[in-house]
């Protein structure tokens, strides 16, 4: 079988992988370069396949076929991105112009989904949970967005939003979102939301794993009210997901997924909102840290 190559285009890097199919994926040649996303669209491009080629020369090989994840969504029916971080993206023809930079055919899916299926084929879901079904993949870091893979297939969606669920309303104390809705998920528990939080409640400017410190040593009442806020709101609406999907496993990934109050009084808050009697959902820790978003992005090939 011919060897896996994929691309993910974040906002600060683009990194690119090529995974050997014949020796349990074992990673042939993997790179980074700057995406330098303020040089606009072109520049991007231009940078995707600038990757491609030093990829050719590292490894000697040749693509027929490339998998790239990136931020936002490619509109099933205009074929353009949209709910791009990177802004200067949306309202592109991404996968097509990719195609014609690279000069091969190109899958596209955004970075969370990349996430859940690179955590279920290879990472901790194949390690701890390999009979599970429905896997909810969670990106919660600057912005909180996830990835469903049911049967080892990734779901996207009519629109092709599946798993969206940071811009599903959650609470009216989280204000306006950059998306033009109020109180979305994003608003709340993400981490500058809860920076927000606990600046407003306290005028001071601390990153979240320092209020969670703070908090830990029980000595910071802004920084505990901070936390019980994550921990509250992140039951609340993961409960939502649980309700419509009933995930075997949920792998918590980004920068929050680090926190551990999530796996104990996180999901102690979500058993109050679930409607069971009981949650047997399991947590997972993510195995494969900032890899997976690139092998996901490979195996959307595979």
């Amino acid at each position: 079988m011919e060897p896996l190559w994929g691309i993910d285009l974040g906002g600060t890097k683009i990194e690119g992988v090529i995974l050997d199919t014949s020796s349990s994926l074992r990673v042939i040649s993997r790179l980074r370069i700057p995406t330098e996303a303020e040089k606009g669209y072109g520049h991007i491009l231009e940078q995707a396949g600038r990757l491609a080629d030093q990829l050719c020369k590292a490894s000697g090989l040749q693509p027929g076929k490339m998998g790239v994840g990136g931020p936002g969504i490619l509109d099933p029916d205009t074929q353009t991105m949209k709910n791009c971080n990177t802004t200067v993206l949306n309202g592109q023809p991404l996968c097509k112009d990719l195609e014609t930079v690279l000069g091969i055919p190109v899958t596209l899916a955004n970075d969370a989904n990349c996430f859940a299926v690179a955590e279920t084929q290879l990472g901790v879901v194949k390690e701890q949970a390999p009979e599970a079904k429905t896997i909810f993949g969670v990106i919660m870091g600057t912005g909180v967005g996830g990835g469903i893979v049911i049967d080892g297939k990734l779901l996207e969606g009519r629109h092709g939003i599946a798993g969206e669920w940071g811009h599903n309303f959650l609470d009216d104390s989280g204000g306006p979102c950059y998306c033009g809705r109020f109180g979305c998920v994003e608003t709340i528990i993400s981490g500058p939301a809860l920076e927000k939080y606990y600046a407003r409640r306290t005028g001071q400017a601390r990153r979240l794993a320092q209020i969670v410190e703070r908090h830990q040593a029980g000595n910071d009442e802004a920084a505990s009210a901070t936390v019980e806020r994550l921990t509250h709101f992140f039951g609340k609406a993961i409960a939502g997901i649980v309700n419509v999907l009933d995930p075997d496993v949920v792998v918590l990934g980004g920068g929050l997924g680090n926190i551990g109050l999530l796996y104990t009084a996180g999901v102690a808050a979500a058993r109050q909102f679930v409607f069971n009697n009981s949650l047997q959902t399991k947590f997972l820790r993510p195995k494969l840290g900032d890899s997976a978003g690139v092998f996901g992005a490979a195996l959307l090939v595979r």
